[in-house]
């Protein structure tokens, strides 16, 4: 490290040079960089100071939360607008309603002035009346007016929010498992939650707001004009302040939105993982940890919002100190006007009370601007998602399986390779398995076992081979009609708050109660059910957990028989159960595999039937091929 330091002062302190000796010092600093771990930012000639920059590792670049770039409100538009069809219709009523309300209410200032003009100033009670009772009509048609405007706007919002978010969850769920691996769930959350509803105060009601309040403002300003149109000159002189104190908060204010937004999804990632894995943070008395972690991601929350409280509290007075001024500046001169006669006291009151309604419209479209930039921020991170690609789709002459499979398995020269990875996980793998045959799967942790589950079900596609269903690549299935015809039963057994009956019927919605039993007393699982206090409608509790691992083991191999698909998939099901369990489970297995193409993962063979061909793997680290051979009834791989 000293050599190094030096070699940089040296580096740093030479003089000036010739132009290849200049480019060869540059050279030289990059080859020094590299060796200290940094990067070397050479700046123009005319500076010749250097200077360095800390590069981030690998590891704290994938965990740094990263600010998705600025989009542009035409942009947002663009993508956004189309989901509001079928919903304009509600929001062109909310914005009628709430022009009317406020014609309403210049209406009624109008009135206002009258009453004090003819009846206040001159003291004549018979004139009071039926300007009072048009004023309260006036009230009661605004008042009107505002709720159903309100109505309709907030009925064709909410139908916004649920069209979106409909459509974001829809396309998430298509993409690849790798895509749920490198995000942190709460912060899908946060998308799927609080940046969709920001998206619709932009697209939706949002737009509807900016709508009315330009309205509002011509209205207010109009009838201002009308009264006395050389205060209401003074009046627009000073509304442009309003809008360059919006713009130079609006920028800010969305890059505070978007940490905030980055912050809720951590803390609430920090937070869905210590519930759901509360078990094992007491076993491991881990409490204090997870407080803190939650604490550390609470603080980073706490700053971003007082990051915006602190905007927010400067906007809001700087804004009223424009407000005060201009209504003490109007006031005065107002004064003046009635002293020279020029100006009545009505029209005054009337003009300071359209002053005092047309200020707040006009800091609403400011404040329309902040919140234009908090929706953007909102519509960076979903346009993220809906701009990912699934790694695998449907071709466009992709086929559709019309009739039940035969279940004929053919791997043909498969290698594959995770993406982001660089060492293949398989490499030159075939085997076949044919319709009824069982196919164990065996080898250590990191050979690729499950990899052929997400294989098979085209959670991701061969970089070299073919996989063939019937002899047909699956490739030119589509995704859709081959997982109806394949079964997986995970390592996990993972089932849904509800029912007994419910997570059994996952495996074919349109599945009878009759079926349903048929399933369960063929998995061995009926006798436990019908003992549970409700049966069949038994509650399991959050991902099973009201169940023993052998009762959801049960529970998951009646839903695969309910599924009753030909090929079948078996995931390490033996992980986490003892030697009696194991044996007592095995039973509904051997049912379940009957008569179906069956590709047993598994590290444990002692329950494998006798007879069934083996596969075993073993972690690629070279690029030789894999080579099969035939040992009796097993078929071995390796490298």
């Amino acid at each position: 490290m000293l050599e190094a330091s030096s070699l940089w002062r040296r580096l740093r302190l030479a003089p000036p040079l010739g132009r290849l000796r200049r480019r060869r010092l540059r050279l030289g600093r990059r080859r020094l960089g590299r060796r200290l771990g940094r990067r070397v930012v050479v700046k123009p000639p005319k500076s010749r100071r250097v200077t360095r920059r800390l590069s981030l590792s690998p590891q704290a670049r994938a965990h740094r939360p990263a600010i998705a770039p600025a989009v542009s409100i035409r942009r947002t538009f663009r993508e956004f607008w189309p989901g509001t069809r079928g919903l304009r219709r509600l929001f062109v009523a909310g914005t009628v309603l709430a022009i009317l309300a406020a014609a309403c209410e210049v209406a009624a200032i109008a009135l206002f002035g009258h009453i004090t003009d003819k009846v206040l100033t001159t003291r004549v009670l018979s004139a009071f009346w039926a300007p009072a009772l048009a004023w309260l009509g006036l009230a009661i048609v605004a008042g009107v007016m505002s709720f159903g405007g309100a109505y309709v706007t907030a009925l064709g919002a909410e139908r916004f929010l649920l069209g979106l978010r409909d459509r974001v969850f829809a396309h998430v769920q298509t993409l690849s498992p790798d895509f749920f691996e490198n995000r942190r769930l709460g912060d899908l959350m946060a998308r799927l939650t609080d940046d969709i509803e920001a998206i619709e105060q932009l697209v939706g009601s949002g737009l509807v707001k900016v709508l009315t309040t330009v309205v509002s403002v011509v209205f207010f300003a109009g009838a201002a004009f009308f009264i006395r149109w050389d205060l209401a000159l003074i009046t627009m002189a000073l509304v442009p302040a309003f809008l360059v104190v919006s713009k130079v908060f609006a920028a800010r204010f969305r890059v505070a939105a978007a940490n905030e937004r980055l912050s809720n999804g951590a803390m609430n990632s920090v937070i869905e993982e210590s519930l759901a894995n509360q078990s094992l943070v007491q076993a491991y008395n881990r409490q204090t940890t997870e407080s803190r972690r939650l604490h550390h991601e609470g603080r980073g929350w706490l700053r971003a919002n007082m990051w915006q409280a602190r905007l927010s509290g400067m906007y809001g007075p700087m804004v009223q100190v424009i407000q005060t001024v201009c209504m003490v500046v109007i006031l005065g001169v107002g004064a003046w006007e009635i002293a020279e006669g020029r100006l009545t006291l009505g029209g005054l009151l009337a003009f300071a009370a359209y002053l005092g309604l047309l200020y707040p419209a006009v800091q609403g479209l400011g404040e329309i601007a902040l919140s234009v930039s908090e929706a953007a921020a909102g519509s960076d991170r979903v346009m993220e998602i809906l701009g990912t690609r699934p790694s695998v789709n449907d071709r466009g002459t992709a086929l559709t399986l019309v009739s039940r499979s035969h279940g004929r398995i053919e791997f043909d020269d498969v290698g594959f390779t995770y993406p982001g990875r660089h060492r293949p996980t398989l490499r030159h793998l075939s085997f076949t398995a044919e319709p009824g045959e069982l196919i164990v799967c065996t080898g250590p942790s990191g050979a690729g076992k499950s990899t052929l589950a997400k294989l098979l079900l085209r959670f991701y596609d061969p970089e070299q081979g073919r996989i063939l269903l019937d002899g047909v690549d699956l490739r030119d299935l589509t995704r859709s009609s081959l997982r109806e015809a394949v079964t997986i039963l995970h390592q996990e057994s993972m089932l849904f708050s509800g029912t007994v009956r419910e997570n059994i019927a996952y495996g074919r919605p349109g599945a009878t109660f009759e079926e349903v039993v048929r399933a369960a007393v063929l998995a061995g699982a009926h006798e436990f059910i019908t003992a549970l206090p409700r049966g069949y409608e038994a509650p399991v509790g959050q991902r099973g957990r009201l169940l023993s691992g052998g009762q959801r083991q049960r529970i998951a191999i009646a839903r695969a028989l309910v599924r009753d698909a030909p090929v079948l998939v078996l995931d390490e099901p033996m992980t986490g159960l003892d030697e009696v369990t194991a044996a007592r489970i095995m039973e509904p297995l051997r049912r379940l595999m009957a008569g179906r193409t069956t590709i047993l993962i598994t590290h444990d063979l002692r329950h494998v039937p006798a007879g069934a061909r083996t596969i075993a793997l073993e972690p690629l680290r070279t690029r030789a091929r894999i080579r099969l051979k035939r040992l009796g009834t097993r078929l071995a791989a390796g490298v």
